[in-house]
């Protein structure tokens, strides 16, 4: 996948997509050179034109950002779920974010299309909800992806 992805796993509390989107741009922001702030807008205003809610619990917030050196990805599991305004209507449990540079604007669709087909499998989404801890989780992606190469 990503050599700059990073992961986290909500635990209990429930969170709204604001919270869940300004935790996306804290992990990716620890991955590149851009700041949090800024991840956060971006993420924030491509969600305003339509939701990255793609159905059966899986989102895929993402923006292409001009002073971006590399592509960065982060994951965020939503055990309880989140409304999301997904196209399915249903909760989203997985959330992976995709930021990448604005020049490189072929190579970021093609992230975005293996990200959507890693997560198209319930057991491997099942898998992923039942990761013990974002280190773990980390492992379980980067297997998936492997096997599928």
């Amino acid at each position: 996948m990503l050599a700059h992805s990073r992961v986290a796993i909500s635990t209990g509390n429930a969170i709204d997509k604001r919270e869940a989107i300004s935790t996306l741009a804290r992990l990716l922001a620890t991955g590149c050179e851009v700041a949090e702030g800024e991840l956060d807008r971006v993420l924030r205003d491509r969600e305003a034109l339509q939701s990255t809610g793609i159905g059966d619990g899986v989102a895929i917030p993402h923006a292409a950002v001009p002073n971006l050196e590399r592509p960065v990805a982060a994951l965020l599991l939503v055990p309880d779920g989140l409304e999301f305004g997904a196209i399915d209507h249903g909760k989203v449990h997985h959330l992976f974010a995709v930021v990448g540079p604005k020049r490189e604007a072929g190579e970021h669709l093609r992230t975005l299309a293996r990200i959507s087909k890693l997560l198209r499998s319930a057991d491997f989404r099942a898998k992923l909800l039942t990761a013990e801890d974002p280190q773990r989780a980390f492992a379980l992606v980067a297997s998936e992806e492997e096997a599928r190469v």
